[in-house]
């Protein structure tokens, strides 16, 4: 494992580094529409890591589609790098969840995912995460999770 140190830059270097609408998704808590994000039907294999910090996040393999049209998993590739907590923005109350060390707003977990993946529908916004393909995993720094999708005998 690398011994890789994530930090939340300063609000002008995150300002400088994101899109508006990443902006708003991460330190506003806004949401982008669904079915008309970058990756609510992304099948490559790779991993999904904060767009602020570069933490990882989701891993391919635990992304399913919910129906929902944002992009889904069953279980964070890092359990210690999300932070959850009581959203009563809306009705219901929800779960929020956060990167632990950027404290970007990522998305909502709900109970009602796959029985065989856990329960949960960890349904997250495009615009809080970059994509890493596996074959790129090396190269951005991520070697430790090349390792997931090597199958066995080949």
């Amino acid at each position: 494992m690398t011994t890789r140190e994530y930090t939340r830059p300063a609000e002008a270097e995150i300002r400088a580094a994101l899109t508006p609408e990443q902006f708003e998704v991460t330190q506003a808590c806004g949401t982008e529409p669904p079915f008309n994000n970058a990756y609510w039907a992304n099948h490559e294999p790779g991993i999904y890591v904060d767009i602020v910090s570069g933490e990882p996040l989701f891993s391919s393999l635990d992304k399913y589609d919910s129906g929902t049209g944002w992009p889904s998993f069953t279980r964070p590739l890092v359990a210690g790098n999300l932070v959850e907590q009581e959203d009563r923005s809306r009705f219901p109350v929800r779960t929020e969840v956060r990167s632990r060390h950027a404290d970007s707003h990522l998305g909502h977990v709900f109970p009602d995912g796959p029985r065989a993946g856990g329960g949960l529908r960890y349904c997250m916004n495009s615009a809080s995460m970059r994509f890493i393909p596996v074959a790129r995993l090396e190269a951005e720094g991520y070697p430790e999770y090349a390792a997931l999708f090597v199958r066995e005998g080949k």
